[in-house]
């Protein structure tokens, strides 16, 4: 993904419409990102209907109000619009935190026919790779919402286990999504203990090692096995 931009000026929504310009900015802000490519235009009115659900679903993924923390998610705007003015005018409809292509960089035409956008609106998610995951998600995004991320974040393999949409974080916040990590850890270090405990019955339990000293040498004793008469 970083690749399919490293040469491009992307310009972030905000006021000042601040440019990404450098290699550097542009590998931070795409590297190890899920890539919505949203490709429409003030003129058609399904953008216009459409504009403020893309706008919601990444804000419930991305704004802090919604989230613990943020998903590893972009929403890039593609303007196919007929002037520069129709693009100021849609920008306005879509979060801040989202980027564009200046209107007059003929980039947006290369994507266009890259991508095969065929109808507006489209979004095209590209998995970090620059791979396409799914052509156009603007039916998942209606029918799914924002669970779609959660798809999105498994298919593209995106190690990203702090990610909770608030609900979920307020009924399981004495949880971690590393538990399933540390429990497979734990299963593995019981497993040698009890091999350790093993061996010793099998010598005769005697040991006095920290693994098989006098706890198992008394358990061996009770079942006989470590008795000298």
């Amino acid at each position: 993904m970083v690749e399919l931009f490293m040469d491009r000026v992307l310009v972030k929504n905000n006021k000042d419409q601040d440019e990404l310009d450098t290699e550097h900015e542009i590998v931070l802000r795409l590297q190890n990102r899920i890539l919505m490519l949203f490709f429409a235009s003030a003129a058609s009115e399904t953008c216009q209907e459409f504009a403020p659900t893309v706008s919601d679903f990444f804000k419930r993924l991305t704004d802090e109000f919604y989230v613990d923390r943020s998903a590893q998610l972009v929403l890039l705007y593609i303007s196919l619009d007929e002037s520069e003015e129709q693009q100021e005018s849609f920008l306005k409809e879509l979060p801040k935190k989202s980027l564009f292509l200046a209107y007059e960089d003929p980039y947006r035409r290369e994507l266009e026919a890259m991508f095969n956008v065929e109808e507006l609106p489209t979004v095209v998610v590209l998995r970090p790779d620059c791979s396409i995951l799914i052509p156009n998600a603007v039916e998942e995004i209606l029918r799914l919402g924002p669970d779609c991320y959660r798809n999105w974040q498994e298919a593209a393999e995106l190690i990203d286990r702090n990610f909770m949409i608030n609900d979920d974080f307020q009924e399981k916040s004495m949880r971690s999504f590393s538990d399933p990590v540390r429990r497979l850890k734990y299963k593995v270090e019981d497993e040698k203990k009890k091999k350790k405990k093993k061996k010793g019955r099998r010598w005769g339990g005697g040991g006095g090692g920290e693994e098989g000293g006098e706890a198992d040498g008394g358990a061996d004793d009770k079942e006989g096995g470590g008795s000298p008469w």
